[in-house]
């Protein structure tokens, strides 16, 4: 992956994002939603700071069409961040209702309550995946992914507390009845508006190890 040695490379002059503003959720989140092309082009360009003759080179293409894939690339990058701006949380992420909302989440996701974690998102909270699906907004949506995908009848869940990129989060680990384990499923982050959740993101379980969780949780239910 692009991402996976960057934390090691001091970024060149021509650099347009800090390499320690670049590696945050909502950042690799946009990233994940490039094409392959642009997403090579805005990394070796834009974060490691390599000149576009270089780019060029290293993706064997014609400067013009780097050029062409940076400026779209740009553009979903900011469009993303500025999205994610608008809905980071109104209050301390550390309060006391933030604590209990996120509890609260994380109860009824073990107990496979469906009405419960409904009833504590906003009108149009987001629901997303990158890359593997794009973003869905709104309670019927929500609900229809909760009913269908996350409380499957082969499917139980344990939950561990953590946070990424400043926002409340949690590793959701699966069962393995024959292993007689719990495996790492995903990382789910959240972003709280007021009161109530605005936004869900699931990563792969392959990045669980970067925010302390461990792969894999002992004993199975």
């Amino acid at each position: 992956m692009l991402l996976d040695d960057l934390v090691d490379q001091a970024p060149g002059p021509e650099a347009r994002y800090e390499t320690t503003g670049a590696i945050s959720l909502a950042f690799i989140t946009a990233l994940q939603l490039l094409p392959p092309r642009q997403r090579a082009a805005l990394v070796l360009r834009d974060v490691l700071g390599y000149r576009a003759c270089e780019v060029a080179t290293m993706l064997d293409a014609s400067r013009e069409s780097v050029q062409s894939a940076l400026e779209r690339a740009r553009a979903t990058i900011d469009n993303h961040l500025a999205d994610a701006g608008r809905g980071s949380p109104a209050g301390r992420p550390d309060s006391a209702a933030v604590h209990q909302l996120v509890a609260r989440l994380t109860d009824a996701l073990e107990r496979a309550d469906l009405d419960a974690p409904v009833g504590m998102f906003v009108a149009d909270v987001r629901f997303s995946v990158p890359p593997a699906l794009p973003e869905y907004r709104g309670f019927d949506v929500a609900r229809r992914i909760l009913m269908t995908v996350t409380f499957r009848p082969d499917r139980s869940y344990r939950m561990v507390r953590t946070r990424a990129s400043g926002r409340p989060a949690f590793g959701m680990y699966t069962a393995d009845q024959h292993a007689g384990l719990h495996r790492g499923y995903t990382l789910l982050v959240i972003t709280v508006a007021g009161d109530r959740i605005g936004a869900i993101t699931g990563f792969d379980a392959s990045v669980m190890p970067r925010f302390w969780l461990p792969r894999t949780l002992p004993g199975a239910d």
